[in-house]
């Protein structure tokens, strides 16, 4: 062979082993075998501004179409309160429309999955047939850290079953003022109680290693899901308990009431930290650089995402969204990573695009956002795999998560009053009696009994949104087949005087209410609520479970009732209500919250001077199960 001929040979060589070695080194951020923090560095190097800012965005399911998601980039889809793929969906339906999306979205120039979120606040509760647990304000009650664990690990398998990997909850606000409307997704007024049940989020996304550094985002697998501490800080405690208002307390008494749940967040490894709507002194959360960046990420060292809520940043301006380029600046600039933008992604790519190439917002801010969600999803093997597991589908509303959701319910009543005369206890009762009534309007409801955030955002009436058991129906399959129920939504005093009852059972409470539709002023028990109580109580022997997210004005009526159970919101499984009256287990649930006498006492908490409650912080009367 010619020199000549050699030398090309030798040089077609080199370039093939050059092309080799640049392929080997484009692929090395879809290496699993690399660690995280190269491959984070390695794909961020290679993205262009427009795909880093797509990174950041979350859209609304409806906006998902696949031209959207691979022309902006998108990083993440949600599904709002109530917002599904069809009526009624199956889990293989769920399955079917999100793995459409990442299909869009990995068939991208880099390939980047997005990381589709939801609302699972109490279960998977946006989805048909899903079981749908206590509300944090009944969990409390139990005092069982245990427990909402393993509620962590059910959420998380039913919502694996429909293909969504990220969870926007748990809620650690510490709910100081019960007017506020989103008190029941508080689980106490205690810090202490707050704290010992973030143990739900090592039930989401698995145990933390041991050797794991601190702050670090953690998922441990296919059966988890990242999870979503909220809502950074303060939003339980504003004035007068209204939504989304400013939190007035100095900086001493941020830390020691509202912060110490996100202490424990971190150090379990929570994936991700929503900002609150609220304003801490007068400064809102979401435009906060303060709190957001120097304390949660260099004080902290939270290495997770920080993520705005619904339209959050479109809220820093009165009126909302009316400057939003300077919505934009602010939010970004105080260090949210990722936008819940939900609807107008081509405006918040515009603008954001044109404030980094003014200088307005440094691209070291965007990268640093980028970096923590790719962490995440590196951290959650989504570049791995990033469809749904078919095999999950049957985990939703599985009777071992039913089972789970009756022993929460159990566990989250309390016993208010048993008996006018403390040497005559009402409870448990009888099995077998002659004739009872149940009276009420939530006696035979299972939407009044889940609450807001049960299959659509606020929630609603009826025995046909998804399956479960009313308490009505839990009384039915408890009592002996010889005993008379007689069930009346609304019964008139005569008849019930004439009826000739053993004794009665009365179920009234709240309507179903989210967020602001759910602030209240006065907290007494809506009509017809109250005349109920009186026409069955004074009338016969009565017991009055009250379905409520938080404590309500029922000195009035206190004195007429023989036993008063505070049930919460139980959510789908009522068979856990009948459980503990009839005695097959003991009531053992304290009181997380204050319940006050009047609302002219509040905001009134345990540690406050004037601390003059009709039942104090804790209470809660025991019973035994009958052998």
């Amino acid at each position: 062979m010619e020199v000549w001929q050699k030398f090309i040979c030798f040089i077609f060589i080199l370039l093939c082993c050059s092309a080799v070695t640049e392929a080997a080194e484009y692929m090395k951020y879809k290496d699993p075998k690399v660690p995280i923090k190269a491959r984070v560095e390695d794909l961020l190097r290679r993205m262009t501004l427009e795909e880093k800012i797509g990174q950041m965005s979350q859209i609304e399911r409806l906006n998902a179409t696949s031209n959207v998601l691979k022309n902006y980039f998108i990083g993440s889809v949600l599904s709002g309160g109530g917002s599904v793929p069809s009526p009624l969906a199956t889990a293989e339906t769920w399955v079917k429309a999100i793995n459409k999306m990442q299909k869009a979205a990995v068939s991208t120039r880099l390939g980047i999955p997005i990381i589709y979120g939801i609302d699972a606040v109490h279960g998977h509760n946006n989805v048909y047939k899903a079981t749908i647990f206590p509300h944090n304000v009944g969990l409390g009650a139990t005092r069982d850290p245990n427990l909402v664990k393993r509620i962590g690990q059910a959420t998380a398998l039913e919502a694996r079953a429909t293909g969504i990997p990220y969870v926007f909850a748990p809620c650690v606000a510490v709910c100081r003022d019960p007017r506020w409307g989103r008190c029941y997704e508080s689980y106490s007024e205690d810090t202490t109680i707050v704290k010992q049940m973030t143990e739900i989020i090592p039930g989401l996304q698995g145990d933390v290693p041991k050797d794991a550094r601190k702050g670090v985002p953690y998922v441990a697998g296919g059966r988890n899901v990242a999870a979503c501490a909220k809502h950074y800080v303060g939003d339980g405690g504003t004035h007068n308990g209204i939504n989304e208002n400013n939190t007035i307390i100095d900086f001493r008494g941020l830390l020691k009431i509202h912060m110490p749940p996100y202490y424990d967040a971190i150090v379990k490894g929570v994936s991700s930290i929503m900002v609150s709507y609220s304003s801490w002194n007068g400064v809102k959360m979401h435009a906060n650089r303060f709190l957001v960046t120097h304390f949660l990420k260099n004080k902290l060292r939270f290495r997770g995402f920080v993520i705005s809520d619904w339209q959050g940043i479109d809220r820093i301006t009165s009126p909302p969204g009316s400057n939003y380029t300077y919505s934009i600046q602010a939010s970004i600039n105080a260090g949210v990573d990722m936008i819940m933008i939900p609807y107008n992604y081509p405006e918040f790519a515009n603008d954001l695009t044109s404030l980094v190439k003014n200088k307005d917002i440094p691209i070291s801010r965007i990268n640093d956002a980028v970096r923590r969600i790719l962490r995440v999803k590196f951290t959650m093997g989504l570049f791995e795999k990033p469809y749904a597991d078919p095999s999950l589908a049957g985990q939703i509303g599985a009777q071992e998560h039913r089972k789970l959701a009756r022993e929460a319910v159990r566990k989250s009543l309390v016993l208010l009053k048993n008996g006018k005369l403390s040497f005559k206890p009402v409870l448990p009762l009888p099995k077998k009696s002659s004739k009872i009534l149940v009276a009420g309007t939530h006696a035979d409801d299972l939407g009044y009994q889940c609450g807001g955030w049960t299959i659509s955002w606020q929630g609603q009436s009826g025995n046909n949104i998804t399956a479960g058991t009313t308490i009505l129906n839990a009384i039915k399959s408890t009592v002996d087949p010889t005993t008379k129920i007689v069930f009346s939504k609304r019964p008139r005093a005569v008849d019930v005087k004439s009826g000739k009852y053993d004794y009665a059972i009365v179920v009234v409470g709240e309507p179903p209410y989210a967020e602001t539709a759910g602030d209240n002023t006065n907290l007494t028990i809506p009509a017809p609520g109250p005349s109920i109580i009186r026409n069955v109580c004074k009338n016969v022997k009565c017991v009055v479970i009250l379905i409520s997210g938080r404590p309500l004005v029922v000195q009035p009526y206190i004195a007429m009732i023989d036993a008063f159970v505070a049930a919460w919101l139980p959510g789908t499984e009522g068979q856990g209500v009948a459980d503990v009256l009839y005695g097959d287990y003991g009531f053992i649930g304290k009181l997380a919250r204050t319940w006050f006498k009047s609302v002219d006492q509040l905001p009134m908490n345990i540690g406050d001077k004037n601390y003059d409650p009709l039942f104090p912080f804790g209470f809660g009367l025991t019973t035994k199960p009958r052998k």
